[in-house]
């Protein structure tokens, strides 16, 4: 029977491994986000021969969902396992992670045992890194005027290093009492991005900071997701400053993704405000991502 457990700093080797092999694009394919989100959802990981299984199981009420495993090897016989655990634990074997690529392998292994649902809310946003680098053409023209409004101010870009880690905490959380906090995902996202500064070198993430009068005004933390993506996991940004989201924007994307064709800005949770920002970027596409119930 598998065995899941907490994540933890020591598991990063052998889980890039796998997630190295399947080379998959959604953001949940991150060691970093694995990590440092596992509260949100009660998330836990267990290992079955050469796959990577990470799997949120909230208050044990509800059914665990799995998240389509990562490595190489039987997906028939890892599945067929998955299946074994959820009914052990009284439910129907509920997975995430597929998508428009993997969705078709599911059915061939297991016809008609399963119902597939589009979860657009989780579905990430996929740019082409030269569009979000040069933002040219009509499409991009809105943008343009925005990073000319935000390039009058009198700022400071620079990559995040360990003298800022404080300063980013600091504003992150003066961001958080900003806002109404009563949601659990909230409290969750800070203790997201304090993991991601607590280990911020040894999960090879890469920061842009803005400072404005010696103050940091806005953050961005990614990462390199696959062999293809860069991965935009943390973006804030204190609007009383006109154009400074676009400012955080570009300026991370020309500066820390070199060698990446796509950039990935995540999900937008079903918020409509995040939804018509990210539409307004022009995405080449979405990464439409299922939910999948076993009968």
């Amino acid at each position: 029977m598998l065995e899941f457990r907490e994540i933890s700093i020591i598991d990063k080797d052998k889980i890039d491994r796998a997630l190295a092999k399947s080379d998959f694009m959604g953001c949940e394919y991150s060691f970093a986000n694995n990590l440092a989100w596992r509260r949100l959802n009660n998330s836990k990981i267990a290992f079955y021969k050469d796959f990577y299984i990470c799997a949120s199981f909230n208050d044990g009420s509800e059914p665990p969902c799995y998240i389509l495993p990562a490595g190489e090897g039987d997906y028939r016989e890892v599945i067929t396992e998955l299946k074994r655990h959820a009914e052990s634990l009284g439910f129907p074997l509920t997975m995430f992670g597929f998508t428009d690529k993997t969705l078709p392998m599911l059915d061939e292994l297991f016809p008609e045992q399963f119902t597939a649902e589009l979860d657009r809310d989780s579905s990430d946003y996929i740019y082409l890194r030269s569009d979000l680098a040069e933002l040219a053409g009509k499409k991009y023209h809105a943008k343009r005027n925005h990073l000319a409004r935000f390039k009058e101010l009198e700022y400071k870009y620079s990559p995040i290093t360990e003298r800022d880690y404080d300063d980013c905490i600091l504003f992150a959380t003066e961001q958080y009492n900003s806002r109404d906090n009563s949601e659990h995902s909230f409290i969750a996202e800070q203790f997201a991005i304090n993991t991601y500064f607590s280990h911020f070198e040894e999960l090879g993430l890469k920061g842009g900071i803005i400072r404005i009068g010696g103050k940091v005004c806005a953050l961005t933390i990614g990462e390199h997701l696959n062999s293809e993506t860069f991965c935009v996991h943390i973006e804030k940004a204190d609007t009383s400053y006109n154009g400074i989201y676009a400012g955080i924007n570009n300026l991370f994307v020309r500066s820390a993704t070199d060698g990446h064709k796509y950039i990935n800005r995540e999900e937008d949770l079903g918020l409509e405000g995040l939804r018509k920002a990210k539409l307004s970027y022009n995405p080449a596409f979405i990464l439409n991502k299922y939910y999948v119930v076993f009968k």
